[in-house]
Formats: structure tokens, sequence, C-alpha cells
């Protein structure tokens, strides 16, 4: 369960919930990136040699989210920890978000049923 805290931070009602859903506008702490949200994993299913190979090996054991960038034709796949909500309403530029979205509303996009996939 996310819960809005007064501040406009979500905040999980529990350690190691997702913060973010599909269609939700993210930012990247570190490199400053803005994306929308496609798929959701409860915990890094990433292998060990991409892991060891990433910079900054955030937890493993916290949900990381497949991320369509802005601006990009990339998709990351980034921990929690590592992201932010994004709160500028705009919407992203990639070429797959027709794909996995059907609409976009209010700053957040609405998720169609084509599975995540890559």
């Amino acid at each position: 369960m996310i819960s809005f805290q007064p501040n406009g931070r979500i905040q999980p009602a529990e350690s190691g919930e997702p913060l973010f859903e599909p269609g939700q506008l993210v930012t990247h702490r570190r490199y400053g990136y803005r994306g929308v949200v496609v798929s959701v994993d409860i915990h890094c299913q990433a292998n060990d040699n991409w892991y060891y190979s990433n910079q900054t090996q955030p937890k493993r054991d916290q949900p990381w989210y497949h991320v369509l960038v802005h601006n990009s034709t990339s998709c990351t796949y980034a921990a929690q920890s590592s992201l932010v909500a994004d709160s500028s309403g705009e919407p992203i530029d990639h070429p797959l978000v027709e794909q996995f979205f059907s609409s976009f509303e209010k700053g957040y996009y609405l998720r169609n049923s084509r599975p995540w996939s890559m």
C-alpha cells in the first residue's frame, strides 16, 4: 500500500513495498533523467554479471523498475532508492510509450495490458 505524505512525497506502508507503479513519472536521483515506469520487480531480477557491472550496486532486495527514458530510445532498470517522483506533469518522449500506455492524463500514463518483456 502507498500513502501520500503532507510534503507531497510518497511513502510505502511497509519496508520493501513499491513506491512507484506503472504509468508514474520518475526522475533518477543521480543521473537526473526523467522517465515513466513500465514494470516493477519486487527485487532485482538482473543476473550477477549485469548487477556487478553497475557502477553503484544499490541493494538488490528492494523494488526495481523498468523505466522508459525521456528523449531517448533507452530503457533503464533502476532501484527504488535511485528514483524520486517527477512532479513536472510533462509527458515522456520515447518510441515505446504508445506500445505500453493507452493515454496520458493529469501527469500520469494509463498502462495497457501488453506485458513487459524486454
